[in-house]
């Protein structure tokens, strides 16, 4: 049947699934508007207070629920305010895809009005990108775009429409997403080799990373610790991957991680990365990292082995596979006085806080209790996204969303609306900073139109919390544009925009408040003030091995 360029795109949607799209329309994407108005029964379109808040929503509803997200914009500026939000899910392995509409196919490269080389501008950070000017190729290039997010090491896809070309018709006709391209690289000697060095270790250690929740193989990671008698630590990005209550979950490892995970992978004999990119958040000096160990990779993306650590083994491919195929050749393994040593310094460097006075880590802790560990946790960036990293038990994979790679401040707003209306029966929590919180604030009224039901918890401390730490620790104490002491009431302005808000200035108000925000019907604020001085342990010294990793009793 003939269609136009724009009822094609609503077509492809559909045939892809698509069930939610975040925009913001404008005059370049006006035809595509007016066919979504026309299949609004079908495809649900929400739109947000600002594009960029439309690409963090399209990154936590893929997050959340393991689906390609999905956003739009206009030409111009309505494109480039996208850019944010394809960077952190490309940084982060996110399927995404953006569609975007530019000036008429004449107009392009004219410096015409509100136009923009947005393929131009997103080809470093998207997997791929496509200008499309002939409606011919139109629904194809549509249907690569959602290929290439999912397949392999998923990520953001743009696709580029001028208006004309949504505007001609062309004939359409419906087609099933056919299977994923497998991208696994590896052999059964890979597989033996891996073997062989875990069977020769007597202190073996798993790093578990984003992959690892991008795979669904939290049961293979269970039953391989289990199996190989392993300690098991993890990513920021690979919270929820293994059981964070598990006995032999040891934390987070990196510059904020626990001293049992950092220490142990620093003193362990084969180290399995699984689905992680040794970022230098985790590795601290590389030169020094896990300096006395085998390192076994596992990952999908074949540019990630050996990028920033050397390995002596690989295997190129989906975690879950490679486990079902590698558990077999593994031999049961006790190391009874490995794992013994492991809890022990678990037990002697607990996380820690003062519990005298009104902290973030209180508040996590709380909510963990009264969420029974089961809901999803979105974070801006900074102090508080440690902190929630840190104190609350993450149980299951895709349950913690965050801004791991390219932190992005601002980030957690939209992707917490995302995520609820892509999990809608969860309890989504948004935990962010003061700072954040002034650059996402605007979708509070994006979730009060639409009813969304989101509890954003702002951990108020009146600073740029994270670099103040830095200026503490490691720049004499000269506090340059980090102070944010002004008249700004977070209560008000969350109740200006339509939300339930409430302030807490007491630790004896954090259950009471926190039960009454679990309660309410639509989106809620917290307002939460803490002193200003209070700092994220442990932590590694920038440029320093995670051996030394240090607290607030080593200083």
């Amino acid at each position: 049947m003939q269609l136009t360029g724009a009822e094609i795109i609503v077509e492809v949607l559909k045939e892809q699934g698509v069930d939610t799209v975040f925009g913001y329309p404008g005059g370049a994407i006006l035809n595509v508007y007016d066919a979504l108005y026309k299949h609004k029964d079908e495809i649900n379109h929400i739109l947000t207070s600002h594009e960029q808040g439309a690409s963090h929503a399209a990154d936590g509803y893929a997050r959340a629920t393991g689906k390609v997200g999905v956003c739009m914009a206009t030409s111009g500026p309505g494109a480039t305010n996208l850019v944010t939000g394809i960077a952190t899910a490309f940084m982060d392995s996110v399927p995404m895809v953006a569609i975007t509409c530019n000036v008429n196919l004449p107009l392009l490269g004219k410096d015409s009005f509100q136009e923009v080389d947005i393929a131009g501008i997103t080809m470093p950070v998207t997997k791929h990108n496509y200008i499309v000017k002939d409606i011919k190729d139109l629904a194809e290039k549509l249907r690569r775009a959602f290929r290439i997010a999912k397949c392999g090491r998923p990520g953001p896809v743009l696709v580029d429409v001028p208006k004309d070309v949504t505007a001609a018709k062309y004939e359409y006709k419906r087609e099933k997403p056919g299977a994923l391209k497998d991208f696994s690289r590896y052999s059964e000697d890979d597989l033996k080799e891996a073997a062989k060095f875990i069977n020769q270790s007597k202190k073996p250690f798993l790093y578990v990373g984003g992959g690892a929740v991008i795979s669904g193989a939290s049961a293979e990671i269970k039953e391989f610790a289990y199996k190989i008698g392993a300690p098991v630590c993890d990513t920021l990005m690979g919270k929820g991957a293994f059981d964070n209550t598990d006995p032999l979950y040891t934390g987070m490892i990196g510059m904020h991680g626990t001293k049992a995970s950092d220490k142990g992978v620093s003193e362990c004999d084969c180290l399995i990365a699984l689905g992680a990119r040794f970022s230098d958040r985790v590795t601290g000096n590389a030169k020094k990292f896990a300096k006395n160990a085998k390192i076994i990779h596992v990952d999908i993306d074949l540019a990630e082995i050996n990028k920033n650590i050397r390995t002596d083994a690989s295997i190129v491919g989906d975690i879950k596979d490679v486990l079902n195929k590698l558990i077999p050749l593994v031999r049961k393994g006790e190391h009874r006085e490995w794992i013994d040593y492991i809890m022990g310094l678990k037990e002697k460097y607990p996380l820690s806080y003062d519990r005298s006075k009104l902290s973030c880590p209180y508040v996590m802790e709380t909510l963990d209790k009264l969420t029974e560990s089961d809901a999803i946790i979105v974070t801006d960036v900074g102090q508080h996204q440690m902190w929630a990293a840190q104190y609350y038990k993450f149980r299951f994979p895709r349950q913690f969303l965050t801004s791991g790679g390219l932190g992005t401040m601002g980030y957690g707003l939209g992707a917490a609306m995302g995520a609820k209306v892509g999990v809608p029966e969860k309890t989504v929590v948004n935990i962010g900073g003061d700072g954040c919180f002034r650059m996402n604030m605007n979708e509070l009224a994006t979730l009060s139109r639409n009813g969304i039901k989101v509890i954003d918890i702002i951990i108020n401390n009146s600073v740029l919390g994270m670099v103040r730490q830095w200026q503490t620790l490691f720049y004499g104490k000269r506090y340059s544009e980090t102070v944010l002491t002004d008249k700004v009431d977070y209560v008000k302005v969350a109740e200006g925009l339509g939300c339930t808000a409430f302030r807490i200035t007491k630790k004896s108000e954090v259950e009471g408040v926190l039960k009454k925000a679990l309660k309410e019907k639509g989106p809620v604020v917290i307002d939460c003030v803490i002193e200003m001085d209070d700092s994220v342990y442990p932590m590694v010294p920038p440029g320093k091995p995670i051996s030394e990793v240090f607290d607030e009793s080593d200083l």
